[in-house]
């Protein structure tokens, strides 16, 4: 999958994606400032990915985990903080709630701050908190 937007590519080719930018950009996040690149990669690895690029250089991206049946979580979402304010977020998302091998598939995603970018796309709380989550630590 390709698209071209104005002046930026969005791409699922794994080739494209540099893994330096990614942990750099996962550096500055709340949510994976944490993980090693080794985590990185591995995540990259068995995930589909769709990066954003400005001429070559990777300014955006995103990861997918998912059954490509039931269920996907949609994850480590960012735009370079000098690309932020035009467009590539909200794109982002539509191109991956758009994808065709998510058609019929539930998508899930945690925010702290971006709950109204992703109402926009279908995205909705849960009124009843029913998730659970098992912590890094418990599992070392």
């Amino acid at each position: 999958m390709e698209i071209n937007w104005g002046e930026f590519r969005f791409s699922n080719d794994k080739s494209l994606i540099s893994v330096d930018k990614v942990c750099e950009l996962l550096r500055k996040s709340y949510w994976a400032n944490h993980r090693s690149k080794e985590t990185i990669i591995k995540s990259i690895e068995n995930s589909m990915c769709i990066g954003i690029y400005f001429k070559e250089k990777m300014v955006g991206f995103a990861r997918i985990i998912t059954d490509n049946a039931t269920v996907y979580w949609l994850c480590d979402v960012i735009i370079d903080e000098e690309f932020r304010g035009k467009g590539l977020g909200k794109k982002l998302i539509e191109t991956i709630t758009n994808m065709e091998e998510l058609k019929g598939v539930v998508g899930f995603l945690a925010t702290r701050d971006a709950h109204k970018l992703y109402e926009k796309y279908g995205f909705a709380g849960e009124p009843e908190n029913k998730y659970m989550k098992r912590k890094m630590e418990d599992l070392r």
